[in-house]
């Protein structure tokens, strides 16, 4: 289907989205308060790196898997007791998964903490956690996919800048620990994520440009699904003038479209400087919620959903449910060029 004529006939009810949840906006976003920014200490190599999974369950394999990568930075793992507990399929109770977080904040032997996987669970763990001893021992938290929960609830109660990256079980090849590694443990003043090659697979690895130009704002995002669950709560964030970057997978395509409609409705996406869209791994199904039912491409919903939005928007890029990841500081200052196909760190993110 051609974008222009797909366009033209959705851009009524895009305009009337748009419109009404701005007025929404204006009641609500006043509302919302960020801490003072604060950057956590850098990661050098001999430093201890807490092991958590603060979602869904690890077993022993997972745990090994996770203490190889993590000595492959010259860092030292440490975990509790906590990290291979089971409940259902969560990793252990919200008790045993908040006490592990808080636990890594507050050891003083801690310097850094990585998340074992991402998995449900996460956003039941927020009231749980002690954010005023996050805020007094700020430290490097790496993770995605769920962990973006975290993300955003740390960075709106303290102001903390976290980490949407590989989480232990994740591929630590070259292209994920060059970027972990030039933005945790050896800042520049600029830093530049370029692509990696996947894009010559094509299917969902494909960059395209939904709208052309260039933003400047401070990153936030993560998983759509976990985004788009927390306007109204007290971990949501402030959208205004930021740099929104979201990932998906295993969501069909109109689930996609609820998602991003949610939060057109809740006044969220028209407030962004830009939009920089991973690879939605297993997205573009071809077909709808019932057998034989027809459907819109991955591609139609976003430009239905985000062009309208006035931003430069992209999709493709190296971050998501896969192998070659960037690592995103949550909260700093970035540059995204859509016609460059890059993000560009303005200021380190780590002190």
């Amino acid at each position: 289907m051609e974008r222009r004529s797909f366009l033209k006939r959705s851009s009524i009810i895009s305009a009337a989205v748009i419109t009404n949840s701005s007025e929404i906006l204006a009641r609500d976003q006043s509302k919302l308060s960020i801490p003072q920014k604060t950057k956590p200490k850098r990661l050098k190599v001999g430093d201890t790196i807490g092991i958590i999974a603060p979602g869904g369950y690890i077993t022993q394999d997972d745990l090994d898997k996770s203490i190889v990568n993590i000595e492959k930075l010259g860092l030292k793992p440490y975990f509790t007791e906590n990290v291979l507990n089971r409940n259902g399929y969560l990793g252990g109770t919200d008790i045993h998964r908040s006490d592990d977080v808080n636990h890594m904040f507050n050891n003083d032997k801690v310097d850094g903490i990585i998340c074992a996987r991402g998995g449900y669970g996460c956003n039941r763990i927020l009231p749980m956690l002690d954010y005023n001893a996050i805020k007094a021992n700020p430290k490097v938290l790496v993770g995605y996919s769920d962990i973006t929960a975290l993300h955003n609830a740390i960075y709106a109660k303290t102001g903390l800048a976290t980490f949407h990256g590989p989480v232990a079980t994740s591929t630590f090849n070259d292209f994920s620990m060059n970027n972990f590694i030039n933005v945790v443990m050896e800042p520049k003043d600029k830093y530049v994520f370029h692509h990696s090659d996947d894009y010559k697979n094509g299917g969902d690895y494909e960059i395209y440009t939904i709208r052309e130009g260039k933003a400047v704002g401070e990153l936030i995002g993560g998983n759509l699904r976990i985004i788009a669950t927390l306007p109204g709560t007290p971990y949501d964030v402030d959208f205004k003038d930021k740099i929104l970057f979201l990932e998906e997978i295993d969501e069909k395509p109109y689930r996609i479209d609820r998602m991003l409609t949610e939060l057109l409705l809740a006044g969220k996406l028209q407030q962004v400087a830009g939009i920089a869209l991973g690879v939605f791994t297993k997205c573009d199904q071809k077909v709808g919620s019932q057998k034989g039912e027809l459907t819109f491409s991955l591609k139609e919903v976003l430009f239905d959903r985000l062009y309208d939005l006035g931003v430069p928007v992209i999709y493709g890029l190296s971050f998501g449910h896969i192998e070659n990841k960037y690592t995103l500081p949550f909260g700093i200052k970035a540059k995204l060029d859509v016609m460059a196909q890059t993000i560009t760190l303005e200021e380190p993110a780590v002190v």
